[in-house]
């Protein structure tokens, strides 16, 4: 079956984190994906381990600084449905490379823009990294348990889920709305605006009087015994999502719980219970069941579940295994 992007072609300034990633989700549905790195900067990651770089039709090495780079760049971008490009604010426009200049060459151009803290407000030109765009955006405060610091969740909520994939959607949302209309667009994406984006739900408790301001007293944040992980016998962890009540009457029948779901001492029982037995009990006794159960895996670990091989959930490409192209697409039946 064709890919969905397979008539897409887009040009890749290489960079590092939400660009790549945004390239490569439009890569691994089909997307021609022209990456064009810099000839005085050696990649970051070994090519061979770049699973961010994966797809790409070409890989081409220019000076962005000299008049047959930016010559190159312009040809390119003239052919292309969509630009990707993640330098501060105005770099683009220093090199000669600003949407004023390639969407003039091409109107149907899609110019992709990724930056932090975005093209615009007091913060535009200063550096920063996830965390740092995540704690403005108000979700770092979130991470957390109770009476503890705010813990860093990696970079996934910055850089990935509020930047690349929300890059990857404005793209195509861009290239939808060029081939409506002949007129591309300039996709300014800033990953403080997708970290308070992604946390809609919280903002949506909060408003309602749900959510309290402050980590681990909440729904979803371990301020619930029937919301958290547990450790096991064997030092293997699990972790239980029984929200709704009858998700929790499976949990407390299969465990044997004396607790209830809002007894105030379910969290000791629950810790105890875990306790006595290694994960592997656990997995027999409640992983399929509708008590919402799952070991937390390793890395190494999750590849080889029974679940995530069956849907390969991960693959292995060139000797490195890495998650999947996702999500899937089918004809209807």
């Amino acid at each position: 079956m064709p890919l969905p992007l397979s008539n897409i072609r887009i040009i890749e300034l290489a960079g590092i984190g939400p660009a790549p990633f945004a390239a490569m989700m439009l890569a691994d549905h089909g997307a021609e994906v022209v990456r064009v790195e810099r000839d005085d900067r050696p990649p970051v990651i070994p090519p061979e381990y770049d699973i961010l770089g994966r797809g790409r039709a070409s890989v081409e090495r220019l000076d962005l600084k000299s008049p047959e780079g930016v010559a190159r760049v312009r040809a390119l971008a003239a052919g292309a449905d969509g630009l990707i490009e993640g330098f501060r604010p105005g770099v683009m426009e220093r090199l000669g490379l600003g949407p004023e200049v390639l969407c003039g060459d091409n109107p149907r151009l899609v110019y992709g823009r990724m930056t932090g803290w975005g093209q615009n407000g007091p913060l535009a030109g200063a550096a920063g990294h996830d965390i740092n765009y995540i704690a403005l955006a108000g979700a770092l405060h979130t991470y957390g348990r109770a009476g503890g610091p705010p813990t860093p969740p990696v970079n996934a909520v910055g850089d990935f889920g509020g930047g690349g994939m929300l890059l990857a959607f404005g793209m195509l949302a861009g290239l939808l709305a060029a081939r409506a209309g002949g007129r591309g667009k300039v996709v300014d994406c800033a990953m403080v605006d997708g970290a308070a984006l992604l946390s809609a739900l919280t903002w949506s408790l909060k408003a309602a009087g749900i959510w309290k301001d402050e980590r681990g007293v909440n729904l979803l944040d371990t301020g619930r015994p029937y919301y958290d992980v547990y450790r096991c016998a064997d030092g293997g962890w699990v972790a239980v999502g029984a929200l709704e009540p009858e998700f929790f009457a499976v949990l407390k029948a299969r465990m044997g719980l004396a607790s209830d779901q809002h007894d105030p001492g379910l969290g000791e029982e629950l810790r105890e219970a875990f306790l006595q037995h290694p994960r592997s009990h656990w997995c027999e006794t409640l992983q399929g069941s509708d008590a919402c159960f799952a070991p937390v895996l390793s890395l190494a670990d999750a590849p080889g579940h029974p679940h995530n091989a069956s849907r390969g959930t991960f693959a292995t490409i060139g000797g490195v295994v890495q998650p999947a192209p996702a999500p899937r697409f089918k004809d209807p039946a």
